[in-house]
C-alpha cells in the first residue's frame, strides 16, 4: 500500500489529477492492476487514501507539538505549533499543492472537518496547560487560528513558496497567532490592570 500510494504521488505530480489513472498508477507501483483494485476499488478512493495519508502526517506532527508543549508559556506554545505545522508541510510542498488541486474532488471537505476536528482536540488539550493564561480557551478562537495557518501557508505554497517567503511566513504567522491567542485567552503578562 505504501509504494502504491508513493506510486500515485509520482504520477499526480508528473502527469496531474486529470490523466492520473489506476493503470498508470500500478505500472508505476509495479504490481498489476488487479493488486491495486484489492486495495482500491477506484481511482477515488485511491486519491482519497493518499489525501487522507497526507493529512494524518501533517496532524501527528501538530498533536506531537501540541504534546510536547503541554505546561509551558503560551508564546512557547503557540510558536511550536505554528512551526511545526509549516514543517510538516514544507517537507513535500509540491505534494501539498497537488493535493490541493485534487481535494474537493476526493472527498476533501470530509478529510478537512476530521482534521479541524483534531486539531482543535489537539490545541485546546495543549492550551488548558498554559501557565501564563487567564481563562479557559475558547474554541472560536482556536478554530480562527487553525484556518488562519492553513490559509496562509496554502496561499504561500500556491504562489510558489520560495525560501525567503516561507521564513517570513513562518515569523508573521507565529507573531499573528501569538498576539491573537494572546488577546484571546488574556494572558496575565498583557494584564494592565492594577492591583487593589
Amino acid at each position: 500500500m505504501e509504494a502504491i500510494s508513493e506510486a500515485t504521488i509520482q504520477v499526480l505530480l508528473s502527469q496531474g489529477g486529470d490523466r492520473l489513472t489506476t493503470t498508470r498508477v500500478a505500472e508505476r507501483a509495479g504490481v498489476s492492476v488487479g493488486t491495486l483494485y484489492q486495495y482500491y476499488p477506484n481511482k477515488e478512493s485511491l486519491l482519497f487514501a493518499v489525501v487522507e495519508g497526507h493529512m494524518d502526517k501533517m496532524m501527528a506532527a501538530v498533536e506531537a507539538a501540541c504534546e510536547h508543549a503541554h505546561h509551558k508559556p503560551l508564546s512557547e506554545m503557540i510558536k511550536n505549533v505554528v512551526e511545526a505545522f509549516i514543517d510538516a508541510k514544507m517537507k513535500r510542498p509540491d505534494i501539498s499543492v497537488a493535493l490541493y488541486q485534487i481535494m474537493p474532488n476526493v472527498g476533501g471537505p470530509v478529510l478537512l472537518k476530521k482534521t479541524r476536528f483534531r486539531m482543535r482536540k489537539a490545541l485546546m488539550a495543549m492550551l488548558q496547560t498554559a501557565t501564563d493564561t487567564k481563562s479557559e480557551p475558547d474554541g472560536f478562537a482556536v478554530d480562527l487560528m487553525g484556518a488562519a495557518m492553513a490559509g496562509a501557508l496554502r496561499a504561500a505554497l500556491e504562489e510558489g513558496g520560495s525560501p525567503s517567503m516561507v521564513r517570513k511566513l513562518r515569523e508573521h504567522l507565529v507573531l499573528l497567532c501569538q498576539s491573537y491567542m494572546a488577546a484571546a485567552a488574556g494572558t496575565r503578562s498583557h494584564d494592565t490592570s492594577v492591583a487593589k
